[in-house]
């Protein structure tokens, strides 16, 4: 691990830059201490140079990031550096500690596309039946389980949701997506009746009778969080048996493989996602193709 040297200064901002990023977009452990190692690369790299983060320019970064590839740093390793950069300062240009963000005009490395991880059907049955029903909190998170995999919803979208948003007579629930755009989506009868009981009975007894717009809420009668929900499906694919590293966003890109292996039409399932671009959802048919492949190998007497 890199080392700062006395600079305890850009240390301390480095961890509250990390705590507000992980509060912020529900980090794994894995992707935030690789963030943690590339950024304290790069404070011994300003120490040295006698920088600081906020005044540091474009050109202090590109000659951090020519110094990585002199060292051999792959491109999928500096395109993870150039990330981890970006989100700190896009941070702090937020927080108002600096006029511009120096990493705005620095191109990524080109990358080959990479496929996000599904899910099997059955794996995502098991995760679906994990909480325990008989419990408030149970219903509430198997609500919110069906409904993610129903709608293909973000988790952010799903924690967000208020009661205006869903319309269960209609059977369908209004998304407010990325920029502010709206969607409608339909949720599916299951999805319908295991909301319907978290409404009735569970939401009321996390309540104890105190008023709030937010669907789905904790003990404490606020809203759950992103990371608390993505502590909670953990846990219950842990509890399921299926594999680690099981992630809310995993169910999204479940639901739009389990939809293209099922005859869905491509521009569908691009307006239920809520992509703005048909070439972000393409990348769910080359998995839906990987996975009629393997049934072939798996069951054709030739495969």
């Amino acid at each position: 691990m890199a080392k700062l040297g006395n600079n305890r200064k850009m240390h301390t901002q480095l961890e509250q830059f990390l705590d507000a990023l992980w509060a912020e977009r529900g980090l794994s452990e894995n992707t935030l201490a690789s963030y943690r190692y590339d950024l304290l690369q790069y404070c011994v790299y300003l120490d040295t140079a006698n920088l600081e983060i906020n005044t540091a320019s474009r050109a202090d970064i590109q000659l951090f990031l020519a110094q990585k590839i002199r060292r051999g740093a792959s491109a999928r390793t500096l395109g993870r550096s150039l990330s981890a950069l970006r989100q700190l300062y896009r941070y702090r240009l937020r927080e108002k500690q600096i006029d511009s963000d120096p990493t705005a005009l620095i191109d990524s490395p080109k990358l080959g596309r990479g496929l996000p991880k599904d899910l099997s059907e059955e794996q995502v049955e098991l995760i679906l039946q994990a909480p325990d029903i008989n419990k408030p909190v149970g219903q509430r998170d198997r609500a919110m389980l069906e409904l993610m995999y129903a709608a293909g919803l973000r988790v952010n979208e799903l924690v967000s949701l208020e009661l205006a948003n869903l319309n269960l007579s209609q059977g369908v629930v209004r998304i407010t997506g990325k920029g502010g755009k709206q969607r409608l989506v339909p949720i599916g009868e299951t999805a319908e009746e295991w909301l319907q009981l978290y409404l009735r009975d569970g939401r009321e007894a996390l309540l104890k009778g105190m008023q709030t717009e937010t669907i789905f809420v904790t003990a404490r009668k606020a809203g759950l969080s992103r990371q608390a929900f993505w502590y909670a499906i953990r846990k219950y694919a842990l509890k399921a048996g299926v594999e680690a590293g099981v992630s809310p966003h995993m169910l999204r890109h479940s639901f739009a493989t389990h939809l293209l292996n099922h005859g869905a039409d491509l521009r569908v399932v691009q307006l239920l996602l809520g992509h703005t671009d048909l070439s972000t959802t393409q990348i769910y048919t080359h998995i839906a193709r990987e996975g009629l492949k393997r049934l072939h190998e798996e069951h054709h007497p030739r495969g």
